[in-house]
């Protein structure tokens, strides 16, 4: 079985798009990461917020106050299909990367992936 790929979009077939499992998963983790809290009109607190943070003036407080608003987000949103080992983010200039561990739980596998704006 597969799952619709995000952004949504066609196959060469004229179909909407699909994706396996463990792409669908990553696809939903980058979806709560960058989804600022009141864009979604049925679920007003989903997503983390970091958007907003990718201004603000680097410091130790910064980075952690990131990490702990992905981390929740993740958990909050997500906790029912992954499980999440550790987060670290790093900004850049006008560039936000997330890297992400987690275990998905139905199929007991271990990923890392990142994911950046």
């Amino acid at each position: 079985m597969s799952d619709i790929d995000y952004p949504y979009h066609f196959s060469g077939q004229g179909r909407t798009a699909s994706i396996d499992y463990e792409s669908h998963i990553r696809d939903l983790i980058e979806q709560v990461i960058f989804t600022s809290p009141g864009e979604r009109v049925n679920r007003p607190t989903f997503g983390s917020g970091i958007l907003q943070l990718v201004f603000a003036p680097n410091s130790v407080e910064l980075a952690g106050t990131t990490q702990f608003l992905v981390q929740s987000s993740l958990q909050e949103w997500l906790g029912d299909l992954i499980q999440v080992s550790a987060v670290e983010v790093e900004s850049i200039e006008e560039r936000l990367n997330v890297t992400v561990r987690y275990l998905i739980r139905r199929t007991q596998q271990e990923r890392v992936d990142q994911f950046s704006r």
